[in-house]
């Protein structure tokens, strides 16, 4: 086992990742980064001093790879398993990489934003901000309903990366600023992906932490149950 994934199983962008791992049944190592202690912190951040989990360690080429959807890449081409998450078909890998970044821009950043704020001290509250989060969390909903009129999956004609990039997004999302009725492309692409083994798997572990997510009091009691 060469790869080491850097992680917290709450975080969204983590879980981008550990969805594609147990996609291509890839063996790795998950290390849980704890930013509370010295000497944890201080050893992630001799790997990336930006700071930002997750990151990949391969211990194989001596490389740190930061980046969910380089990471992905990085595991495809040096490591091939029975996942396809970017297709070979030119045209499809470039819409698989399009709708890859509009979920981590569009959907996990705002939606990152309004989580945000919940911790900030009162002093340095934006309003404006989360308004501004939730307004493109609304256009994104719009554009993302449209889009899967007919699919079934949103970047390729099967499971890809850009899926693996729309289950935490809208995960978290949907219990800030729920899907309305009036989008059952949307509803039903959530359902699909959240009955999913490999999202189900991310679901559970990251469920003893559920806790701790600053929204928690809206949590939908069926992901709450093991």
């Amino acid at each position: 086992m060469s790869l080491t994934l850097y992680l917290h199983p709450l975080s969204s962008f983590c879980q981008k990742v550990l969805i594609a791992l147990y996609e291509n049944e890839m063996p790795f190592e998950p290390v849980a980064v704890n930013f509370g202690d010295a000497e944890s912190r201080e050893d992630f951040f001799s790997r990336w001093p930006i700071g930002k989990i997750p990151v990949l360690h391969d211990s194989a080429t001596g490389m740190d790879i930061p980046e969910t959807s380089i990471m992905i890449e990085y595991v495809q081409q040096h490591y091939p398993g029975t996942a396809q998450l970017l297709p070979d078909d030119a045209e499809q890998a470039l819409q698989v990489r399009l709708w890859d970044r509009f979920f981590d821009l569009y959907v996990n950043v705002p939606m990152q934003r309004i989580v945000g704020e919940r911790l900030r001290p009162k002093g340095s509250l934006d309003p404006h901000g989360v308004a501004e989060a939730f307004a493109m969390l609304d256009k994104a909903y719009a554009v993302l309903e449209k889009h899967m009129a007919g699919r079934q999956w949103a970047g390729a004609d099967h499971f890809s990366m850009a899926d693996c990039a729309a289950s935490p997004a809208l995960f978290y999302a949907s219990i800030l600023h729920p899907f309305s009725d009036d989008m059952p492309n949307t509803n039903a692409y959530f359902e699909r992906l959240v009955e999913r083994p490999s999202i189900k798997r991310t679901i559970a572990e990251a469920r003893p932490y559920f806790q701790y997510f600053p929204y928690n009091e809206k949590m939908p009691p069926r992901f709450l149950q093991g």
